[in-house]
């Protein structure tokens, strides 16, 4: 499947159609907006519970972002959107070079990228962490930004989705950089900076379920 060249008018346009249809049906707020830096190459990392998350987290960020997407998506019924908005469907299974080559390109123009380290829905506390986010980093001086989403899952089995009108929190966290590590071997130059990734994100999902009330839900199988 070809990268779709992005568009960004036309992801903007999505953006701010979805930011609409998602204060109509839930109660949605993104607390600390601020924190996001406004120019430079940044990775947004955020944990994933639910269905909706990476819907709100494109659609709430305060940048545009193109996010890799598991290439399965694009052949569902979300498939148009994902291509219409310039994601970038990767292969998790293996060393995705294009896809890896396309969000390195976004980096190093200047633009933001998103990625769900986890690497599937699960309980969203972030206890493991998948390694392209660090990789793409440490590559491209990127800064990263936690991002925790709550509230994006139903009561129900594995893909349910909230109630209408549930609250539904996007709490930004503050920026920061991965350690260089100097003199360490690549590969475990990569672990370390993978966990400091995993270990930053996951404490920022833990203080925005202080902040906000909102808390991930028990039983999510990993």
């Amino acid at each position: 499947m070809a990268i779709q060249s992005y568009r960004p008018q036309l992801a903007e346009g999505c953006r701010r159609f979805g930011v609409v249809l998602a204060h109509i049906l839930y109660d949605v707020k993104t607390l600390h907006s601020d924190r996001m830096p406004t120019e430079g190459p940044v990775i947004v990392v955020s944990n994933h519970v639910g269905f909706l998350d990476g819907p709100l987290v494109f659609i709430f960020t305060p940048r545009p972002l193109r996010f890799l997407v598991k290439r399965t998506y694009f052949a569902s019924l979300w498939g148009f959107f994902l291509r219409i908005t310039g994601q970038i469907p990767i292969d998790q299974n293996s060393a995705d070079r294009e896809a890896l080559a396309a969000a390195r390109q976004t980096l190093t123009a200047g633009g933001g990228l998103g990625i769900f380290p986890e690497g599937t829905r699960g309980s969203g506390a972030v206890q493991t962490a998948q390694q392209g986010a660090a990789f793409l980093a440490q590559a491209t001086g990127a800064r990263i930004v936690p991002v925790a989403v709550l509230g994006t899952k139903g009561k129900g089995g594995r893909d349910s989705w909230p109630k209408l009108r549930a609250p539904v929190r996007v709490v930004i966290g503050e920026p920061f950089a991965l350690p260089k590590h100097r003199g360490v071997p690549g590969r475990e130059r990569l672990r370390l900076s993978t966990e400091e990734l995993r270990s930053r994100l996951a404490s920022h999902v833990d203080q925005a379920t202080h902040e906000t009330g909102l808390t991930l839900p028990v039983g999510t199988p990993e």
